[in-house]
Parts: C-alpha cells; sequence; structure tokens
C-alpha cells in the first residue's frame, strides 16, 4: 500500500505532507498495535482513513472506538469519493476537527536551553 497508494491517497498525502496543513506533521500508512492507519497526526492523536467500496461501515466503527479506548485516537473516515470530488471541504474538516483537539503532549520534541547561561562555558 505504501508504494503504490491509490489515486485518493495520493491527492491528499499531497496536500498534508510536510506540515503544510496548518502547521501539523502527518505519518503515512502508520502503524498502531495491529493496524495500519492511511494517515496519522501522532500530535493531536488524529487518524484519517480513505475507505473505498469495500469497508464495512459497522467494522469500521468497532476499530474506530477501538482506537479511541486503547490510544485515545480520534478517527475522521471520508470515502475515496469525498477526496476526489471536494478535496477542500476534506482538508477543511481535517483542520476543523484538528483546532478541535489538544495537543497531546507540550512542548516541542527537541526542547531549547532554558536560559542564556545553559551550555555556555564557564
Amino acid at each position: 500500500m505504501r508504494k503504490a497508494p491509490t489515486e485518493p491517497e495520493r491527492r491528499l498525502w499531497w496536500r498534508i505532507r510536510n506540515s503544510q496543513l496548518g502547521g501539523h506533521k502527518f505519518r503515512r500508512q502508520a502503524p498502531i498495535a495491529n493496524r495500519i492507519v492511511d494517515f496519522l497526526c501522532p500530535a493531536k492523536g488524529l487518524i484519517v482513513e480513505l475507505d473505498g467500496d469495500t469497508h464495512n461501515p459497522a467494522r469500521d466503527a468497532l476499530r474506530d472506538a477501538d482506537m479511541r479506548t486503547r490510544f485515545g485516537f480520534i478517527t475522521l473516515r471520508f470515502t475515496n469519493r469525498e477526496v476526489m470530488d471536494n478535496l477542500d471541504g476534506v482538508l477543511e474538516t481535517i483542520v476543523s476537527t484538528l483546532d478541535g483537539l489538544p495537543d497531546r503532549w507540550e512542548g516541542h520534541t527537541t526542547p531549547s536551553p532554558s536560559s542564556e547561561e545553559e551550555g555556555s562555558k564557564i
């Protein structure tokens, strides 16, 4: 899947990669427990899944509930058709959801020095 994404996955990835969606970093084909999700924003705990014609909504709802219960991840689902016909609307929904979610951790992954003296030679 990672080497041969579907056209909707490719189009969405092109618009969310490199932190270009509101500065939010996404991973593609991210493993979580026994699943591989289409896209994950780890800082906000948001999973974005694209569903083709073969998806089972009842089973997907159970899996999404499990991701929320076990890991605190929220899942947004879009159909391939939604991405192809209304990509801007999909992106607006993702940004709106991200803006409403708290950060899962504070600050940056690499903290800056706490004072001017820190790191300087005495």
